[in-house]
């Protein structure tokens, strides 16, 4: 084997940051979905696989399986507000709550589903991709989580472990055992100091940095991101000052499927994705959000792209095992939490 020259160490830099920045940006929807609701969100992986693979169906010209699962969550979460307004005794909320748990999702599933033969360019695809996959995220919550709220993180751990198998296994019925790849984004390559930069990969920063700015913009201008960041610092003060703690989630689940549906879209082009590629994609994500303590956007940034050097380059010196060696990093990092903060019972909210 080659030693690792400079230029060895320059592809391999690029494809770390290129790795780091997906794994950040799925990182930054943990640490949110964390301290919004409390959930450690296990599924986030697999948004990004059905990101990646609803881009791909729609480019075949299919439906997507995924309006299924979107009319079957928009049935449920009905069915569930139906239920409680009436046996509360408030029927007047009842058409409004069928407009928003059932209308809405069905014109977005009848949307795609007259789009999808029709093969649109690729902006309109990668739109409808987005709009579905977000669709999903709200919807999984009220179904899944909404009754929980309550419930003891470890419950809600318990909760996400079997959604994600759930998840994974829809995967497997929508989209089939075999991988797919989507077109590049941009063609266009750029050789610097003996290292090919491919426009993909800048196009993967740049929406990442985009996506960055405008959740920073939504958390700070806007009241609903305000909302959000109220009820992250202190659920029991967001609720006492009429901040809808269901709401908060509902927005938060948004936000992440968003999230993973625009790391799916982002990393089609790179890598072959499979329907249980979001498995090992969101552990690295979730080993990026515990540097960050599950709490620190910033950290949990930084920590991303420390696991995305991590990989790349084990990936040089010990390929068969540059999984375990991501995932073993895992170990003092939660021994440095262990002895760094005192253990501490849950709050009460």
């Amino acid at each position: 084997m080659n030693g690792l020259d400079s230029t060895i160490a320059a592809i391999l830099t690029l494809d770390g940051v290129t790795n780091g920045v997906i794994y950040g940006l799925i990182a930054i929807a943990l640490v949110l979905v964390f301290a919004v609701t409390r959930i450690l969100f296990l599924p986030q992986g697999e948004f990004v696989a059905f990101g990646a693979l609803t881009l791909a169906m729609l480019q075949q010209g299919q439906v997507p399986g995924l309006v299924w699962l979107l009319l079957a969550l928009a049935l449920c979460a009905t069915g569930s507000s139906v239920l409680a307004l009436l046996r509360s005794g408030q029927r007047a909320g009842i058409a409004s709550a069928v407009l928003r748990n059932l209308v809405a999702p069905a014109l977005i599933a009848a949307l795609v589903w007259w789009a999808a033969p029709k093969q649109f360019s690729l902006p309109v695809q990668v739109g409808l991709t987005l709009l579905l996959v977000t669709a999903l995220g709200p919807l999984l919550y009220q179904v899944v989580y909404e009754s929980l709220a309550g419930a003891s993180v470890l419950v809600l751990l318990i909760v996400s472990v079997g959604t994600h198998f759930a998840l994974t296994g829809l995967g497997l019925v929508f989209f089939g055992a075999e991988g797919f790849r989507t077109p590049a984004f941009w063609d266009a390559r750029w050789p610097i100091g003996g290292v090919t930069l491919s426009a993909q990969t800048v196009a993967v920063v740049l929406a990442a940095g985009a996506l960055i700015v405008a959740l920073w913009l939504v958390s700070e201008r806007t009241l609903y991101g305000k909302a959000l960041r109220a009820t992250a610092v202190n659920r029991l003060g967001a609720r006492l000052m009429g901040i809808s703690t269901t709401l908060a989630g509902k927005l938060t689940f948004a936000v992440a499927a968003f999230i993973g549906a625009l790391s799916g879209v982002l990393i089609g082009p790179l890598t072959t994705v499979f329907y249980d590629s979001g498995f090992l994609i969101g552990l690295k994500g979730f080993v990026a959000a515990t540097i960050g303590a599950l709490a620190s956007f910033p950290l949990a940034a930084v920590g991303a792209l420390g696991v995305g050097m991590l990989e790349s380059f084990s990936s040089f010196w010990v390929s068969d095992f540059k999984e375990v060696v991501v995932f073993m990093s895992l170990l003092p990092i939660l021994l440095w939490r262990s002895i760094a903060s005192p253990a501490h019972d849950e709050d009460e909210d």
